[in-house]
């Protein structure tokens, strides 16, 4: 971000909300004062105040850096573009169907970035009645392993969690399904087509 909320903004937000200087210095627990030199321009607010800001505002934090409403446009998209996302530190993974700002435990993550299968990382698919069963030849061992398996259609994403010492296999409907993606731990994410 290389915005910080401005005195107009504060304004513009608290006379749309219909609240009085006192009434929105009365909700981050400050005072009226205050909250007069944020919107004259003689202060801003400190970093620990705007999150409970934003709040009282009844606006997110990146509307209230960015001075604008965010507005939901809903522009079509394809779950075939959907972006996956690790946390290094705890393991979370996160998918969301189009561009996002993610952060887990303090760490803004990029999406990761699908490489096609290779040899050290095999993803097998085979159908069984009417699914999937896919197999990644990899050792399953604490340090090295396959985190998950997904199948992607233009429909959803069908997922699963593998852990450590366990086998890297799952199965998923065939329904639509236009690729399998495997997440190694150290070497990130692989994909294969259908």
């Amino acid at each position: 971000m290389d915005k910080y909320v401005t005195g107009a903004v504060i304004r513009r937000l608290r006379e749309k909300k219909n609240l009085t200087q006192e009434e929105l210095a009365q909700k981050v627990f400050v005072s009226s004062k205050t909250v007069s030199k944020w919107e004259t321009g003689l202060g801003f607010p400190d970093i620990t105040l705007l999150e409970p800001l934003a709040a009282a505002l009844g606006i997110s934090v990146i509307e209230l850096l960015s001075g604008e409403d965010i507005k939901n446009c809903n522009r079509s998209f394809k779950m075939t573009r959907g972006k996956f996302y690790v946390c290094p530190v705890c393991g979370n993974v996160i998918q969301a169907s189009g561009e996002a700002l993610v952060c887990c435990c303090g760490i803004t993550l990029p999406p990761l970035e699908a490489e096609e299968a290779d040899e050290e990382h095999p993803i097998k698919v085979e159908v069984v009645e009417d699914e999937y069963y896919v197999t990644v030849d990899h050792p399953m061992t604490k340090d090295h392993y396959i985190s998950f398996l997904a199948a992607v259609s233009d429909q959803g994403i069908q997922f699963i969690k593998l852990y450590p010492e366990g086998n890297a296999e799952a199965r998923f409907k065939i329904r639509c399904v236009s690729r399998i993606l495997a997440y190694c731990n150290r070497h990130g994410l692989f994909t294969v087509k259908i």
